[in-house]
């Protein structure tokens, strides 16, 4: 038996799964974010600690004969967030997570510094990475920073209350701009530009690999045979490809819906792409990379859109693939800049709740691909030119429980979409993998086997127009509200 614990922004999800790659049960503990000013975004890492325990408490008391035979732990964990923490290893504050955008000017501070920052680190710098964070916190809380004596994030602050180790695995930290991306080890140069040492990071192992053992109290509370391995483990994204095949022979282009977005490409070489803002990052098994773009409001638009109307999310979705609505309330929540967070509203008063949201992440995803060097690339020319004909990618995450979701998503990308048997476990799924490996030592190709496919969604040629006027439109906005700031 394997566990799987995803320690998301929203929840803490936690899969059982048995040698048969069947998902048991699951349990799940809601977590909190706070936003004590406009832009930044926090959390208490002890919430994460909490959360886990409970879930695996509450496999203990529906299943305990199972959770007693686990052998290996996995880790997915939401990336970026700066947890600092002192020489007693508790945390100095809120761990700084991956959606605050109070870096900008330290963003441009940390390139100035290092010029080398893209070709060693294979991304730019922006504000949702770590390094970022870290000259933010030496600029505006010195007292902190000098007393930080180890910095983790989310995932690994989890590992080492479970563990006791300060260990991270390599798609994470590739996460922070403190990576060499092609050496897979921390880079002095990027640290020294941030003000910081190899003594203030974990040791690194590769996602696959055995990272610590289950400490004896928490072996003794569930009830377990012996101590679990837990693995390197992986970021939140690396997490969900391991689940949907991690062998490079089987990767699959992935798109990601949760409350950020994400399209995911896994290579077996390093392809960085940082002027187009590309993600380049280790993936979670050795000699492998990925490459994603990011968007940092995905389904938290549909949330926070629910909230201003007074309505459930699931009524905001229509059931059917219809086209993108007018009059409508178009969330663009988009990857860059960090400030680019205004809402565009035309409505008339017969403008329902339902009619009035359609999904516009969509356009973001569909620049993320075509931005990506991917072996699946989206025409370059003028939307709606389609996709070659081999394009095509699983949907995961929160997002994946909503058809009329992907359809839309099919429909501006141009290419068939999947929908996975579990996917919404994706990263706790991927996770559980990922104890197996470090358990068992098997190779990734005899575990990595791509789900089920249960559902293909086609785009819809007669709807084609319709989103191409919207993706005009949404071209439009962005530098209009880019320009308000």
């Amino acid at each position: 038996m394997y566990l799987g614990i995803d320690i998301g922004t929203s929840a803490v999800k936690t899969v059982l799964v048995d040698a048969d790659q069947r998902v048991i049960a699951s349990a799940s503990a809601a977590l909190e974010v706070s936003r004590p000013k406009p832009g930044f975004s926090e959390q208490e890492p002890d919430a994460w600690v909490a959360a886990t325990i409970a879930t695996i408490d509450a496999l203990k008391a529906s299943h305990p004969r199972e959770l007693a035979a686990v052998e290996g732990i996995g880790l997915s964990g939401h990336m970026h967030g700066a947890t600092l923490l002192g020489a007693d290893h508790k945390p100095l504050r809120p761990c700084i997570l991956w959606n605050d955008g109070r870096s900008a000017a330290e963003c441009k501070i940390l390139e100035e510094r290092w010029p080398a920052l893209r070709a060693i680190t294979g991304n730019k710098a922006m504000p949702g990475f770590t390094a970022p964070k870290l000259v933010w916190v030496a600029r505006h809380e010195p007292e902190i920073f000098a007393r930080t004596t180890l910095v983790l994030l989310p995932k690994a602050y989890v590992r080492l209350v479970l563990t006791g180790e300060a260990i991270e695995d390599m798609s994470d930290a590739a996460g922070t701009l403190w990576l060499d991306v092609v050496r897979r080890d921390w880079s002095d140069e990027a640290l020294a530009a941030t003000g910081l040492t190899r003594a203030q990071m974990p040791r690194l192992v590769e996602g696959s690999a055995p990272g610590g053992r289950l400490r004896a109290d928490f072996i003794e509370r569930w009830g377990m045979a012996k101590a679990p391995v837990v693995a390197g483990s992986a970021g939140d994204n690396a997490a969900g490809a391991v689940g949907l095949g991690g062998d490079p022979a089987r990767f699959r282009p992935s798109c990601r819906s949760a409350p950020r977005a994400c399209s995911g490409q896994p290579r077996t070489g390093f392809a960085p792409n940082p002027d187009r803002a590309v993600h380049a990052f280790c993936h979670a098994v050795p000699a492998t990379w990925h490459q994603m773009g990011v968007i940092l409001s995905a389904a938290s638009c549909l949330s926070w859109a629910a909230g201003v109307l007074g309505a459930k999310e699931a009524a905001l979705l229509p059931r059917s693939a219809t086209g993108p609505g007018r009059p409508r309330l178009s969330a663009s929540c988009l990857t860059s800049p960090a400030s680019a967070r205004r809402m565009t509203m035309r409505r008339s008063a017969a403008c329902s709740p339902g009619s009035a949201t359609r999904p516009a992440v969509t356009p973001s995803c569909r620049r993320c691909w075509r931005a990506s060097p991917s072996p699946l690339p989206i025409a370059a020319t003028r939307w709606p030119r389609r996709a070659p004909p081999s394009a095509r990618a699983d949907v995961i995450g929160g997002g994946s429980r909503s058809r009329f979701w992907i359809a839309v998503l099919a429909n501006v990308l141009g290419f068939p979409l999947h929908r996975l048997a579990e996917g919404e476990t994706g990263g706790a799924f991927g996770a559980a993998r990922l104890g197996r490996l470090a358990a068992t030592g098997e190779a990734p190709d005899t575990v990595c086997t791509p789900p089920e496919r249960v559902e293909t969604i086609e785009p819809n040629a007669e709807l084609a127009g319709a989103y191409a006027e919207a993706l005009g439109a949404w071209r439009k906005l962005y530098p209009a509200m880019a320009a308000l700031e």
